[in-house]
Formats: structure tokens, C-alpha cells, sequence
């Protein structure tokens, strides 16, 4: 089988990668030019921690992002002249090459990494941020207030958390729970937080400005009762968002396992910060509860908090990879990273044809190596401030 050679290979997968060059070479001209005004995204360009981390964290969510243009197969299509492929190989009725070599199924590596990126973009960032609004909507009350709610709730999260994490992951996405409306009640539930969430948080800031508060209460509203519909119900009206139940089960089960992690966080975050000198002066002027823990507490946790997100989704992004190793959550044909990675690890596989689990395997590491340089450069520039 016809192959374009190592430099070939090299060069074919840089040209396939334009857009991501050029939306990384326009993020660089933008730091260079505006960086004093980019706020805590220019301060990640003081040290080459920083500039690691969000350069290979950006190379990857544009990669999601033109996952389309960048692949040139579907991640799905079976082309049985290039089954086991060599990186490099030309596939016959086409001509372009299987940059990353074929799988035992002759799908292209290179493609399967590229679209395994949008699935793992997706669902890690968004479960991460669902988790992060519920574990903040229960640890703040938690502790601020203390007493019976604080020993109610740190009861909860410590029962979820005492539970094995691959454990609680396997009797959350197993079959026999994913044909229960079981996953769809708990997403019933945790999505209900984010719009309650906002609301609370523009009512409490705008509660005397009714020409604000109106638009923002209807816009939330809106917005969050379309995607609820669309995520919760399948029932979008316009047929823009679609989730598979095995998509669901997993993000549902990554914020129940997530949010108790969160809530303990932004609980001892509360609790040391209730007892500074501007909470009692916020208290003094009259503001009520809920005004002090989400403006004057939750603004000044924001540091820590940004730190944990990103620590949390590279911990996302690795439990993924996790449950489509173990064939668990995705369908197979999924170009899940997990699932690639499983596919290729099969002793036969690795040993003839390492390409297979090797790049995927490639990619989880450097997103999430990516995203811990990330959070080490952001706790850098907390400590500063």
C-alpha cells in the first residue's frame, strides 16, 4: 500500500490543521497587541507555564471546533482496503492519506482523534460548569448560615463522596439504569440549578432596577427553558440540541460525582470569608443573605474556584477517557478518546499496530496536561493579587 513517508505524513497533518494555526496565530497577535486589557487571560502570558497551557488548551478546542474541516473521513466510515493502515497510507478511491494510519475496523485514527476531541470539549467543560453551579448553590448556604443546613447538606456530599468513583461511575451509566427514567429525573434536577442560579443572582442585584431585571429574568428564562427542554425532554423546538441517552447518563452522572467536590470548596471558602470586614459591612448596610453570599462572598472565592474548574475538567476529561476504556457510557463506534484508546490496547493491536492506541492516548494527555498547566499558572497569578 502506497504511503507518503514520515515528512509527508508530518507536513499532511499540519496542512489539515490550518484553521487551528490560524485562530492560534490570531489569539498570539491578540495577546501581543492587547495584552494589558486582556485582564487575567493576558496575565497567563507571564510565564511559559501560562503560555503551554492555554496554547494546547486552545489548539484543542479549535481542533473541536473545525473538527469537520480537519478530518477529512468520518469518524464512523469503514474503508476496508486501509483496515491496520501505516500512518501515512493513501487510501485508493480518494487519494488522501490516513494521517494517523487505520484502526482494526479501517476507520482513520486521524479523524477519530479529531471528532473523539468535540466529544470530550463537549461534555467534560459543560458538566464541569453544571457541577460547579450546584456545588456552589448548596455550599454557600452551607456555609454561611451553618447549623442545621451545613450538617444536612456536608452530610450528603460526604455520603456521594465516600462512594468509589469508577464505582458510583459504574452503577450510574450501566445499561440496566440508562433504560430508567432514572438519569433523566437527576438531569430534571441538576439543570433546574443554573437557571435557578441566575435568577437569583440578577434578582438579588437588580431587584430595585425593574428595566434590568425584567430583560435579564426573561432572557434567563428563555434561554434556560429552551436547553432544559431540549436537554431534559428531547423536545427543542427549534432542533438544534441533541444528546444521546448514553451522552445524558454520563453528564449527569459526571455532575452528581463532581458537585459534592465543589460544595466542599466553596463551603470552607464561605466560611473564611463570611468573617472578613466586608461581609459585615455588607451585613450593616442591610443586604439581605442571598445578596451577600452571591456579590460580596462568591466574587471573592472566584480565584480558588477557577483553579479547581480547570484541575476538575482535566479530572473529567481522564474519567472519560476511563469509562470508554471500559466500554462503559459511549457506543462503540463513539471516536471517544476512551474508547479509540480501548479499541488499540488490545494486546495484538498494541503490539503490530501501536498507532491505533497510541495517538489517542496522545491527546487525552496533552489536554489534560494542558489543563493542569493551566490551573498551576492561574494559582500563580491568585497568589499575586
Amino acid at each position: 500500500m502506497e504511503t507518503v513517508g514520515l515528512g509527508g505524513t508530518i507536513l499532511g497533518t499540519a496542512v489539515r490543521l490550518w484553521p487551528v494555526w490560524a485562530c492560534l496565530f490570531a489569539v498570539w497577535l491578540l495577546v501581543r497587541f492587547a495584552k494589558p486589557r486582556l485582564g487575567l487571560f493576558g496575565h497567563l502570558f507571564n510565564s511559559w507555564t501560562g503560555i503551554a497551557g492555554v496554547m494546547i488548551c486552545l489548539f484543542w478546542a479549535f481542533a473541536a471546533i473545525f473538527a469537520d474541516i480537519v478530518a477529512p473521513f468520518d469518524p464512523r466510515v469503514q474503508i476496508a482496503a486501509m483496515k491496520n493502515a501505516l500512518p501515512g497510507a493513501i487510501e485508493p478511491d480518494s487519494a488522501q492519506a490516513f494521517l494517523f494510519g487505520g484502526d482494526h475496523l479501517a476507520r482513520d485514527v486521524f479523524s477519530r482523534v479529531f471528532h473523539g476531541a468535540r466529544v470530550v470539549l463537549t461534555i467534560a467543560p459543560a458538566a464541569t460548569l453544571i457541577a460547579l453551579m450546584v456545588g456552589a448553590s448548596l455550599g454557600l448556604p452551607a456555609g454561611y448560615f451553618g447549623g442545621r443546613i451545613d450538617n444536612l447538606l456536608s452530610f450528603l456530599a460526604n455520603l456521594v463522596l465516600a462512594f468509589p468513583v469508577i464505582l458510583l461511575f459504574y452503577l450510574l451509566v450501566t445499561p440496566g439504569i440508562m433504560d430508567t427514567p432514572i438519569p433523566y429525573a437527576m438531569a430534571g434536577v441538576f439543570f433546574l440549578f443554573p437557571i435557578a442560579f441566575l435568577c437569583a443572582l440578577f434578582f438579588t442585584r437588580y431587584k430595585q432596577r425593574p428595566e434590568k431585571l425584567i430583560p435579564y429574568l426573561g432572557l434567563t428564562i428563555l434561554i434556560g427553558g429552551w436547553l432544559y427542554a431540549g436537554l431534559v425532554f428531547g423536545r427543542d423546538p427549534l432542533g438544534i440540541i441533541r444528546i444521546e441517552p448514553n451522552e445524558l447518563n454520563i453528564f449527569v452522572a459526571v455532575v452528581f460525582a463532581s458537585s459534592p467536590g465543589v460544595f466542599r470548596i466553596v463551603r470552607g471558602l464561605t466560611m473564611d470569608i463570611a468573617t472578613r470586614d466586608y461581609i459585615a459591612a455588607a451585613q450593616t448596610r442591610g443586604e439581605t443573605p442571598w445578596y451577600t453570599m452571591l456579590w460580596e462572598i462568591l466574587p471573592n472565592a472566584r480565584g480558588p474556584l477557577i483553579v479547581d474548574t480547570c484541575l476538575r475538567i482535566g479530572y473529567t476529561t481522564i474519567l472519560l477517557g476511563t469509562l470508554g476504556f471500559f466500554g462503559l457510557g459511549m457506543g462503540p463506534e463513539s471516536p471517544d478518546w476512551g474508547t479509540a484508546i480501548k479499541d488499540g490496547s488490545q494486546v495484538a493491536q498494541l503490539r503490530l499496530y501501536p498507532w491505533q492506541g497510541v495517538f489517542p492516548a496522545l491527546a487525552l494527555m496533552s489536554l489534560v496536561l494542558s489543563l493542569n498547566l493551566l490551573a498551576d499558572a492561574m494559582r500563580e497569578e491568585s497568589l499575586k493579587d
